[in-house]
């Protein structure tokens, strides 16, 4: 007999803050369970399944290839506002946000923007939508999962690092996070097996790489909550 999986939309913390409450069995988050507030994460267990890399994009006519952590942080806080002053062209800022509470966003701003906040700009949802209003507005950033780059924006190096998968996965490119399935407490069998199956060769060779995600088994590191890298 078969297993029915229903699956729901909502976010990280919907995904989180569910299963915390009993209410599913498996909650999909890609920031720590003790970086979401509100959630009791000695009650959860951690199930890192996949990696995801964030990477700014540009507009194509801003004139910029490389951004440092200082000039990443000053254009979301608002410090820079022309990309003239990073070495680009005489256009405006215009910032592109994901929605406040996402964990894309978190991920970014704690490790794009050194823990910085971004100010306030007009937020979005979808990755395709962002993709695609960075892609026909002069003077826009935002950023969006690898998988979603294309020859329509710019990826440019941070720090002088490309956003490619195997600088993720040799720890030199810093702006990624792990794909985290949460269960309370340890999982019944049926809900084990499925865990086991996402973990498989097959699915982390074929359905993780062709979303656009790094395997869990290609990563030579491991980040723990507080930042601190060991090799695997």
């Amino acid at each position: 007999m078969g297993v029915f999986i229903n699956v729901q939309g909502g976010g990280t913390g919907t995904g989180l803050s569910q299963v915390a409450q009993g209410a599913v069995d498996l909650g999909n988050s890609d920031v720590f369970a003790e970086e979401k507030e509100g959630i009791d994460a000695n009650k959860l267990v951690d199930h890192q399944v996949a990696v995801v890399g964030i990477t700014p994009i540009l507009n194509r006519k801003n004139g910029v290839t490389n951004l440092t952590t200082a000039q990443l942080s000053d254009i979301f806080t608002g410090k820079i506002t022309n990309w003239s002053q990073v070495g680009g062209n005489n256009l405006d800022i215009v910032l592109i946000n994901r929605a406040a509470g996402s964990g894309t966003r978190a991920t970014f701003e704690k490790w794009g923007l050194d823990g910085a906040k971004s100010r306030e700009a007009q937020e979005q949802d979808s990755s395709g939508m962002v993709r695609s209003i960075v892609s026909t507005t002069p003077g826009a950033i935002s950023y969006v999962a690898f998988g979603y780059v294309d020859d329509s924006v710019v990826a440019p190096k941070f720090n002088q690092v490309a956003p490619t998968d195997k600088n993720v996965m040799t720890g030199q490119y810093p702006i990624w996070s792990y794909e985290h399935v949460y269960t309370k407490g340890k999982p019944n069998s049926k809900t084990q097996k499925f865990l086991d199956y996402l973990s498989s060769s097959h699915v982390q060779n074929t359905l993780v790489k062709k979303l656009g995600y790094i395997s869990i088994h290609d990563m030579q590191i491991h980040r723990d909550v507080d930042g601190k890298i060991t090799n695997k």
